[in-house]
């Protein structure tokens, strides 16, 4: 029977109840446990995919496409799992599902109520995504963490928390535990309760009892003896009930927090999991994943020097719409031990207009960018901006700044080259000229033009390095020019070798930093790409594409030759990043802002050790992905076939 752990949160919302959960998960994962984890978000949209990310956050992408709220981030960093797109639970998605159901008649005529058709059905998708295999195990999980976003007694998780009191005695007092989070002001020095006490209360008036209160902090000072008491007993719990959550210099040390605090010896007690008989081969995984999470934690206690990178991007005033990034710069940054400092700059700041308007803040971006170790470029929709950005990549391109371009990012780089080195002046996008006449970034041919919510091409796809970015001697050679795609990976004449050449090796820092595979997956959200049109002059100038897609058509990473690190990707290679696996391009990226001999370092350990993120079974052909993620071309007659979405900008 799985376990389950509900995480609920009072007072005021987005005090860290996605960093507390997720932080229990990878404890019990350290003691030997499956764990998955669901997250439920009461709003009505169906997904995340169409909210603007300065009001929600990032829109985070899973392996099937799913846009998910970018707590489910935090659980697949933690965890080191890939959920789908079930494991996002909306209200939207709830009532559509009993709207239908009610349509083909599957009530049987009764009167649909949110008692008991709603709650059953919250309660029914709980109990059939906690089954699903999450890891490379194949098996089902242990555990599931359940998140409740939102606070206790907004009007609209009212239903939530009805079915979850009625799931308490569906699967049983040892298999449900409830961790609720709580803020506890400190008013002149005095940690104040009376918050705390007032949302138990409402929690307890609901139905739910609280197993553990978890007393979040905003500030660097712990939780005190004497208010740990108080809580204690005007909440109606034990005192190793109640722990903990100050600030800390890292969020990942917050787990170390909690286990210092013994959260895994009571909830081991209150469910009873010494019942689960796990085997002696979890256990020893899950001790060596605590091991190696504690050496990166004091490792990055004992970091001296720094690396300043620099992020130019459109929504840089809400710092939780590049969540994915910063967390992939941070894990690249553990692994080359190097404190890591972001300047943010919003990139139209960059542009002549600010300096008219504005000079004190043109300066400034411009003084970020003259002194940058590396420039980001992140993924955005929209024009706005983007005249900045290109401002930025020119920089980068003509100074030999390392360069990371993700998405949009990839997208300006080619505009930018189109620009400045084979003289296009009017080169851009379709995005932004939807009648351009020269587009160097045009519309995917199967998206559709009218529906905005669940459009794009989204999801895991492979990408196939190519043989322009192999080295070999003239003899021995494959057949094909240097632009002349490869399909699968497998260079024609030399088949098994994965695309590479008994004889070759590769100039590519970006296959490098893959281990030198000739195929990787990296996940993908965008509705724009590089005209195919324009790739033979674009590479004849320079601009090499050195990975595309199965069938050679399209541009998924471009990289300059001559340059010290100049990348760029059309996927999201921060969604599959892990902080004991940071993302290949990522990594690179910091290690060359680092210095040329922190590069070779990495890239000859890359070489050596580097694991994909993915579970084996979803590593197949684009086509078999497409069906997976329900992508498919809209017909002749203009009628979309599937649901994907936008971002706004």
């Amino acid at each position: 029977m799985t376990k389950f752990i509900l995480v609920s949160g009072g007072v005021v919302s987005g005090i860290g109840k996605g960093i507390i959960a997720s932080s229990t998960g990878l404890l019990l994962k350290t003691a030997g446990l499956k764990v998955t984890a669901i997250k439920i978000d009461p709003y009505m949209n169906i997904d995340a995919g169409t909210m603007r990310p300065t009001e929600h956050g990032e829109v985070y992408v899973l392996n099937d496409g799913g846009e998910v709220d970018l707590d489910l981030g935090n659980y697949e960093r933690y965890l080191d799992v890939t959920l789908s797109r079930d494991n996002n639970i909306t209200t939207g998605k709830i009532y559509r599902e009993v709207i239908e159901r009610e349509r083909r008649g599957e009530y049987l005529g009764k009167t649909v109520q949110i008692v008991p058709h709603v709650t059953n059905a919250i309660q029914d998708w709980i109990d059939r995504v906690s089954k699903i295999p999450v890891d490379n195990s194949g098996k089902e999980p242990d555990l599931c963490i359940i998140e409740l976003g939102g606070t206790v007694g907004d009007i609209e998780s009212a239903p939530f928390i009805e079915a979850m009191r009625q799931f308490q005695f569906r699967v049983g007092h040892d298999n449900f535990a409830l961790v609720h989070v709580s803020l506890v002001p400190d008013m002149h020095g005095e940690q104040k309760t009376k918050p705390t006490q007032t949302t138990v209360h409402a929690l307890r008036g609901l139905g739910l009892l609280p197993d553990v209160i978890a007393c979040r902090l905003l500030g660097p000072n712990p939780l005190e003896k004497a208010t740990k008491e108080k809580i204690s007993m005007f909440c109606h719990v034990a005192f190793e009930q109640v722990v903990g959550v100050h600030d800390v210099t890292s969020v990942y040390h917050v787990p170390l927090l909690l286990q210092a605090q013994g959260i895994v010896e009571y909830l081991g007690k209150r469910l009873n999991l010494l019942a689960l008989q796990i085997p002696e081969e979890m256990i020893s995984k899950g001790s060596s994943l605590g091991m190696k999470w504690k050496s990166m934690i004091k490792g990055q206690e004992r970091l001296f020097d720094q690396v300043k990178i620099v992020l130019v991007g459109k929504y840089t005033e809400f710092k939780d719409s590049y969540m994915s990034v910063i967390k992939a710069l941070e894990h690249s940054a553990f692994r080359v031990k190097r404190e890591l400092v972001i300047q943010w700059v919003e990139s139209s700041d960059l542009e002549p207009p600010t300096q008219v308007s504005d000079p004190a803040k043109y300066h400034d971006a411009w003084r970020s960018i003259v002194g940058a170790g590396g420039i980001l470029v992140p993924g955005g929709f929209g024009q706005r901006g983007t005249e900045g950005m290109i401002l930025a990549i020119k920089w980068a391109r003509e100074q030999k700044v390392p360069f990371l371009g993700i998405c949009l990012g990839f997208q300006l780089a080619v505009v930018e080259w189109a620009r400045n080195v084979l003289g296009v002046q009017d080169a851009t996008s379709a995005e932004f000229e939807s009648d351009a006449a020269q587009p160097f970034i045009v519309f995917m041919p199967e998206i559709s033009r009218t529906h905005m919510g669940g459009t794009m091409r989204l999801g895991l796809r492979p990408t196939v390095f190519q043989p322009n970015a192999n080295i070999a001697d003239l003899e021995t050679s494959p057949p094909e020019s240097p632009s002349t795609p490869v399909a699968n990976g497998a260079a024609k004449g030399y088949p098994g070798m994965n695309g590479i050449h008994p004889s070759t090796s590769t100039w590519s820092k970006a296959r490098q930093l893959y281990g030198n595979a000739g195929k990787v997956w990296e996940r993908h959200r965008h509705r724009y790409e590089v005209n195919p049109a324009e790739v033979p002059r674009l590479e004849a100038s320079g601009l090499t594409f050195v990975g595309k897609d199965e069938r050679g058509e399209r541009m998924q990473i471009l990289e300059l030759r001559n340059h010290p690190f100049f990348v760029g990707l059309q996927p999201h290679p921060e969604f599959c990043s892990r902080p004991l696996n940071p993302s290949p391009p990522f990594l690179g990226f910091i290690a060359t802002a680092c210095g040329a001999s922190v590069l070779e370092e990495q890239l000859e350990e890359q070489l050596k050790s580097f694991k994909p993120p993915h579970p084996e079974d979803v590593m197949i052909g684009e086509e078999a992905l497409r069906a997976r993620t329900r992508e498919r071309p809209i017909r002749s007659d203009g009628v979309m076939t599937v649901r994907t979405s936008p971002e706004p900008e």
